[in-house]
C-alpha cells in the first residue's frame, strides 16, 4: 500500500470548484498585487489569530526578516531562537545583520524556558520561540522573562496556524507572530506566501512599508524597503482554504489519535499537553534506530521525513558563530531520533493502519 507524505492531488480534487471560483474572481477583477483580495484575507487571518492586524508578505522567511527590520534590529544585536528549526528561523536574524543565539529545547522539542535566561545578554533584542510541529511553546515563562527585560517576543508560528494554548490562538502571545503558507503547511498557498500578525498598529504600518519598497505613496519612498507583497491569487487560494482549516486540523488530530493508540509503547510519541490544541503540522515520533525504520517504511510504501537531521548550530553557515557539537544536547539527540510520519488530512483509515502495522512489525510487535 502506498502512503504519501502529502497528497496535493487529493486536496485539489476536494476543493476544485470553490478554488476555481476564487481564482476567477481575482482574474476578472484584475487586482493581482495586494488589493481587495489581500485585504480581505488579512482581515480573516487576523480574526483567526486573535490579533488586530495581519500583513501579508511573499513567504514565511520574509515575515520573520521584515519583522526584525521593522523593529530596527540589526548589526550588533543578538536574537535568541532554537537550533532544531528550519533554517529560516535563524537565517532571518543573520540577514537582518544581527547574531543568532541558540538555546536548547526540552523533551517536547520546543524552547526550554528554564534555559532561556542563560542565553540572554545586554545585546539581546528579541526572542523567537518556534511552535514546532504545530504545538505552541510554553509562552508564559518566556513572556515573563522577556518583558522583565523589555525584549520583544516574536512567535515563529509558521507550523502552528490554528493552534491554541490555554484557549488563546497561536500568534496572539508576542509582539508579533510570523506565519508561513508554504504548500506543505496545514493552511497552504499554491506556492509561497506568508504573513505577520500583531496587535501593534505602528508595527503593522511599518511592515506594510517594508513589504512594498518603503513606499508611502506611488512617488514617495521613505526608506529602502523590500519587494515582498502577497498577491491576489494566493490570497484567494488562502481564503478558500481558510474556510476548510477547522476540518483539516480535526482530521489531522484524528490521525494523530490513531497513531497514539496504535504506537503507544512502541516509539516515543510527541507529548500531548491538555492545555494545548496542537494542529499536527507534523506527527514526529522518536526511535533510536530512526534511519533503519525510515528505510523499512519506504520499502513498504510509506513516505516519511526528518525535521530536521542536522541542528542549525552544526550547519556550515554557523561555523563562524563558535558553536560546537555537544552545546545543545537535547536538540542533537532528537535530531538523531526523530521521524515524521504521514498525518495529512487525506489519509484513509486503512493507510494509517498500514503505517501502524509497519512500525509495530519493525519493532517485533
Amino acid at each position: 500500500m502506498k502512503v504519501p507524505y502529502v497528497d496535493f492531488q487529493a486536496q485539489y480534487a476536494a476543493e476544485r470548484r470553490p478554488l476555481l471560483r476564487a481564482l476567477d474572481r481575482v482574474l476578472a477583477g484584475g487586482e493581482y498585487i495586494l488589493g481587495r483580495e489581500v485585504a480581505s484575507f488579512e482581515a480573516e487571518l487576523a480574526r483567526l489569530c486573535g490579533t488586530r492586524h495581519a500583513v501579508g508578505v511573499a513567504n514565511g522567511t520574509d515575515a520573520l526578516l521584515l519583522t526584525l527590520k521593522a523593529l530596527a534590529i540589526g548589526p550588533g544585536d543578538e536574537v535568541v531562537t532554537v537550533p532544531n528549526s528550519f533554517v529560516a528561523s535563524a537565517s532571518c536574524i543573520a540577514l537582518a545583520g544581527a547574531k543568532p543565539v541558540f538555546v536548547d529545547v526540552g523533551p517536547d522539542g520546543l524552547l526550554d524556558p528554564q534555559l532561556l535566561e542563560g542565553a540572554l545578554s545586554r545585546r539581546t533584542r528579541a526572542v523567537i520561540p518556534v511552535h514546532l510541529t504545530g504545538k505552541v511553546c510554553d509562552m508564559a515563562p518566556i513572556l515573563r522573562l522577556a518583558r522583565a527585560r523589555g525584549i520583544p517576543v516574536i512567535e515563529d508560528a509558521a507550523q502552528a496556524v490554528g493552534a491554541r494554548h490555554h484557549g488563546r490562538p497561536a500568534g496572539s502571545f508576542g509582539r508579533a507572530a510570523c506565519l508561513s503558507f508554504h504548500p506543505l503547511k496545514n493552511l497552504n498557498a499554491a506556492g509561497d506566501a506568508g504573513a505577520v500578525v500583531t496587535d501593534d498598529g505602528r508595527l503593522a504600518e511599518k511592515l506594510r512599508l517594508w513589504r512594498n519598497h518603503g513606499l508611502k505613496s506611488r512617488d514617495e519612498v521613505l526608506f529602502w524597503g523590500h519587494n515582498s507583497r502577497l498577491d491576489g491569487l494566493q490570497a484567494a487560494v488562502l481564503r478558500c482554504r481558510l474556510k476548510a482549516l477547522p476540518g483539516i486540523i480535526a482530521r489531522r488530530r484524528r490521525n494523530a489519535d490513531f497513531y497514539r493508540q496504535g504506537l503507544a509503547g512502541i516509539v516515543d510519541l510527541p507529548p500531548e499537553d491538555r492545555d494545548s490544541r496542537q494542529t499536527y503540522h507534523l506527527f514526529m515520533v522518536q526511535c533510536p534506530r530512526r534511519d533503519e525504520l525510515k528505510a523499512c517504511l519506504a520499502r513498504q510504501g510509506v513516505a516519511t521525513a526528518v525535521h530536521y537531521p542536522t541542528p542549525l548550530h552544526l550547519q556550515p553557515c554557523c561555523r563562524g558563530l563558535g558553536w560546537r557539537r555537544g552545546d545543545f544536547p537535547q536538540a542533537e539527540r532528537q535530531a538523531r531520533r526523530i521521524l515524521s510520519l504521514p498525518v495529512h488530512q487525506h489519509l484513509s483509515a486503512a493507510q494509517v493502519a498500514h503505517v501502524i502495522r509497519c512500525v509495530r512489525r519493525f519493532h517485533g510487535r
